[in-house]
């Protein structure tokens, strides 16, 4: 058996299980985002926090940082590559929740509370798990 140091499990879950981060990753798969709109969609994440999880994904790789030269600074953030490959590991999630624990993310529902008719899967691809 692999050693946790080599273990692609472990190492995974070790960019992805810290608490926020793969909300910040599920809400980046959308498309990019400023700052303010990711703390906003993230109900109850402190603003320290969210800039702690947004620069470990950076120097994960699994974020990039864009800065634009205006008055006052924009800053927009967007999943990589490497980011986006972890966006079939939330859809399962998803998934998994949906079938077996009966709960849908506040994102997914419609404005009245209530769950799409269809799956929110727009942007992404779902893989069957095997």
């Amino acid at each position: 058996m692999a050693s946790n140091d080599t273990c692609p499990v472990c190492r995974t879950a070790e960019i992805v299980c810290g608490k926020w981060t793969l909300l910040v990753i599920r809400d980046l798969a959308e498309g990019r985002s400023r700052f303010c709109e990711l703390e906003r969609s993230l109900q109850g994440i402190s603003p320290r926090t969210l800039s702690l999880r947004l620069r470990a994904l950076e120097e994960e790789g699994v974020v990039e940082r864009q800065t634009f030269p205006e008055v006052p600074p924009r800053v927009e953030y967007a999943l990589t590559e490497k980011g986006r490959a972890l966006v079939p590991l939330i859809e399962d999630m998803r998934a998994y929740g949906l079938e077996w624990l009966g709960g849908e993310c506040a994102k997914d529902a419609g404005a009245d509370g209530e769950a799409p008719s269809e799956p929110v899967t727009d942007h992404v691809h779902v893989i069957a798990a095997v």
